[in-house]
């Protein structure tokens, strides 16, 4: 569960003892008071000791957005719950978040769940497994565009310790949804509201740090990066998965068009109300490699002859080269 301590430095040395995570205040990163008022329901608050700001926990869900900031993403938030309740994402079943990644029951997006689960299943081999050896306790993980919280799930069930986070909190394709997994899982994973590029944690905490479909979502992606890179510890290591990686800036740039004319045609809205990285490239890695000092190193999993198939039939058909998916995992120094 998530703790918290008295100083930061005290926060980071009890997490790596026993697992526990330090929470730190939305305003002023300073490590928060005892939670006041907290009920078996889940609500209540805790109030910073430094600014007295409140962080609120409702539903299970801690809220650690500041007010700007939840006001910044309101619009991006709306249109996406918009969207993605229109292609079909969630269900009222617990069966259905049960078995994600490896089977989409509700028959609506089989595909994009197949790619997640060849995604995880890769992650286990080349990166979980690998990690797991070199530490003799249950890996604390952040699993940062969480969803409706199956990664978090699926690590939890292998003994691991994640912390799921996203900006979605709803019922249905928001961390709301992790509530389907609590009679498998007790205690629930802790769940949390937070911004990519300002999280609530100690630093050097976590073992690893995925971004789980979610890096093509920063609007400051050298940031965002950053941020991941204070919060995991020495050895660890930081995952990119699941976003759309293009050899050329052209055809990322004709991608995001696309889909600004589909979404305006279809919702009535372009969903463009934050600038978003949307997908990477060669020059865009190196700089981040450049920048933090860190080799990015490339896993390209094996998605199937058709997906294979694609840059293929797209050039037969005179379309845009079609995006490919990679993992780039940064190794920390011990």
């Amino acid at each position: 569960m998530i703790l918290t301590q008295q100083d930061a430095r005290a926060g980071t040395e009890k997490s790596a003892m026993d697992g526990t995570i330090t929470l730190l205040c939305w305003q002023c990163s300073a490590p928060l008071a005892e939670m006041t008022a907290e009920t078996a329901a889940g609500t209540g608050a805790r109030i910073c000791p430094s600014c007295r700001a409140a962080t609120e926990y409702r539903d299970g869900i801690w809220r650690a957005l500041s007010p700007q900031r939840v006001d910044h993403f309101r619009k991006f938030i709306a249109e996406y719950e918009l969207i993605r309740a229109a292609e079909g994402r969630g269900s009222s079943q617990s069966e259905y978040y049960l078995s994600l990644p490896y089977q989409d029951i509700s028959g609506r997006n089989g595909d994009q769940w197949a790619i997640r689960a060849r995604t995880f299943q890769t992650m286990e081999r080349c990166i979980l497994a690998p990690l797991t050896k070199l530490n003799p306790r249950p890996l604390r993980i952040l699993d940062l565009g969480a969803g409706n919280g199956w990664m978090s799930y699926r690590l939890a069930l292998r003994s691991h310790l994640p912390v799921a986070v996203d900006l979605l909190t709803n019922d249905q394709d928001g961390l709301g949804a992790a509530s389907h997994y609590s009679k498998h899982i007790r205690p629930l994973f802790p769940r949390v509201q937070a911004d990519l590029e300002r999280l609530p944690f100690a630093s050097s905490v976590f073992d690893l740090v995925i971004f789980n479909a979610s890096f093509h979502y920063s609007e400051d992606y050298q940031r965002t990066f950053a941020e991941a890179l204070r919060c995991t510890g020495p050895g660890g290591r930081i995952v990119i998965a699941d976003t759309p990686w293009y050899a050329e800036e052209r055809s990322g740039k004709t991608m995001v068009e696309e889909k600004h004319k589909r979404f305006l045609a279809t919702y009535g809205f372009p969903s463009d109300s934050i600038s978003s990285l949307e997908y990477l490239t060669p020059d865009r890695l190196q700089r981040l490699q450049k920048t933090f000092g860190l080799k990015l190193r490339s896993i390209k999993p094996f998605y199937g002859i058709r997906w294979s198939l694609r840059p293929f039939r797209a050039k037969l058909g005179g379309r845009r080269t079609p995006s490919q998916f990679r993992i780039y995992v940064a190794e920390l120094g011990a």
